[in-house]
């Protein structure tokens, strides 16, 4: 899996994109900055876009955001992304009434499109991350351990079970079809002896 762009508005709006030379030239970046310069925001953003939640923060709800900034009227957070699945968008967004910072908060809008064609692939609440899901690969604990190891839950990481890990770092490394050729192997070549 590989983000691509993102897109946010909250704690003010502004674009990151992925693809720019800057980013790819050397073929590996880190996101660095002084305390409460952003870099959780960044890895929040994305994990929201995504999923429609973040692991710090508590679940969005029509009745508790605590994302979107108190004097905005609205907040999204988009990525764009690419699997072997093909190239994917998904989009997270909230509003309060008449997009008023005083207004009630109306029901999050979580949806997933080909990033392609812009053909809507889901846009039911729950069902969202369950299609994210199938296009990489992971659920909401599985992105959330290795790939956005935030503050703190490094150590989470760290101290997981070898049986949990092992299927986390192939995902992330994409030697899965190591494994599926080992237990092929090792069936073949004991069926080889049999016969």
């Amino acid at each position: 899996m590989s983000i691509l762009q993102i897109s946010v508005a909250y704690r003010g709006e502004w674009k990151i994109d992925f693809t720019d030379p800057v980013f790819f030239r050397d073929g590996i970046f880190a996101i660095t900055g002084r305390i409460a310069a952003g870099k959780t925001t960044i890895l929040d953003a994305i994990c929201l876009a995504l999923f429609g939640q973040t692991p710090r923060l508590v679940k969005i709800t029509n009745q508790k955001n605590e994302v979107m900034n108190r004097q905005a009227g609205f907040c999204f957070a988009e990525a764009t992304f690419w699997t072997q699945a093909g190239r994917f968008r998904c989009h997270f967004s909230q509003s309060k009434a008449y997009n008023r910072h005083d207004g009630n908060l109306r029901d999050p809008k979580h949806e997933i499109s080909d990033a392609r064609t812009g053909a809507l692939l889901e846009s039911k609440l729950k069902n969202v991350g369950r299609n994210v899901e199938e296009v990489t690969g992971m659920d909401f604990t599985r992105f959330t351990r290795p790939v956005l190891l935030t503050q703190g839950k490094f150590s989470d990481f760290l101290n997981a079970k070898s049986k949990d890990c092992s299927p986390i770092l192939e995902q992330i490394t994409g030697t899965a079809i190591y494994s599926t050729i080992s237990r092929e192997s090792y069936v073949r070549a004991k069926e080889d002896k049999q016969a």
